[in-house]
C-alpha cells in the first residue's frame, strides 16, 4: 500500500517585496497510515508551509506531492476543494469552530457539506461524539466549554469524515498540561483506529512523546 503523503524534493519560495524567501529547500517526507508525524523546529523553519502544501492550500515551485499514491499537481481549484473535503481533516490552535453552532452540528457540518445522507450524519456524528466523550454536550454551543473541549470537538470534526490524513497546527498549544495529555491520547488512539494519517506542527514537548516520528526543521530543510 502507498504511503498517504509524499512529498519529493520540494521547493518553495515567498516573494516579501523584492525580496525571495525559501521557505522549502528540497524536502523529502514520507507518512503511512496511522501514523503521527511531527514537525518541529523554530519559527519560519517551513513547518506552515509543509502544512500548507499537505493541504493543498498551496503548490510547491518544484517537485513532486503525493496524497494517497496521486500525484496533486495540476490540480484546479474545484478538483483540490473537493480533494480536501474528502481526504483531509483539519485541527486548529485556535479550535476554529462555528459559535452559533452546536457541538453536533459542527461535527456534522463537513459530512452535510460532503451530501451524506441525514441518517448516516446523525449516526456518525454520535458515534464520534461519544469516541470523544462529549456524546452528551451535542446540544451545546462552544462557548459552553472549556478549551480541552473545545478542541476535542475540533478533533471529532477532522475525524468524522474518515479523512486519510489530519492536518494539525500547534494543537495543544493553548491547553494545560492535563488538558493536552487527554488530547493527545484522543489523536493518538482515534488515529490509529481511524487509519488516519497525522501530521502535526509543534513545539510542544507532550506531543513530541506521542508522536511515532518526529522531523526536525531548520531554514527550510529536513536535519536529522
Amino acid at each position: 500500500m502507498s504511503a498517504v503523503l509524499q512529498l519529493a524534493a520540494v521547493h518553495k519560495t515567498y516573494r516579501l517585496g523584492e525580496h525571495v524567501v525559501p521557505a522549502l529547500q528540497g524536502v523529502d517526507l514520507q507518512l503511512e497510515a496511522g501514523e503521527m508525524l511531527a514537525l518541529t523546529g523554530p519559527s519560519g523553519s517551513g513547518k506552515s508551509t509543509i502544512l500548507n502544501l499537505a493541504g493543498l492550500i498551496d503548490a510547491p515551485d518544484e517537485g513532486q506531492i503525493l496524497l494517497r499514491g496521486r500525484s496533486v499537481k495540476g490540480l484546479g481549484e474545484t478538483e483540490a476543494t473537493l480533494l480536501r473535503r474528502d481526504a483531509i481533516g483539519f485541527v486548529f490552535q485556535s479550535f476554529n469552530l462555528v459559535p452559533v453552532m452546536t457541538v453536533a452540528e459542527n461535527v456534522d457540518y463537513p459530512l452535510f457539506i460532503a451530501g451524506v445522507p441525514a441518517a448516516e450524519r446523525r449516526e456518525r456524528v454520535a458515534e464520534m461524539l461519544r469516541a470523544v466523550g462529549l456524546h452528551e454536550h451535542a446540544q451545546h454551543r462552544p462557548d459552553a466549554l472549556s478549551g480541552g473541549q473545545r478542541q476535542r470537538v475540533a478533533i471529532a470534526r477532522a475525524l468524522v469524515k474518515r479523512p486519510a490524513l489530519v492536518i494539525a497546527d500547534e494543537p495543544t498549544a493553548s491547553l494545560d498540561s492535563h488538558t493536552a495529555t487527554q488530547v493527545l491520547d484522543l489523536m493518538h488512539a482515534q488515529g490509529h483506529a481511524h487509519g488516519a494519517a497525522f501530521l502535526v506542527a509543534t513545539h510542544d514537548a507532550r506531543m513530541l512523546e506521542r508522536c511515532d516520528r518526529a522531523l526536525h526543521l531548520l531554514d527550510g530543510k529536513i536535519h536529522s
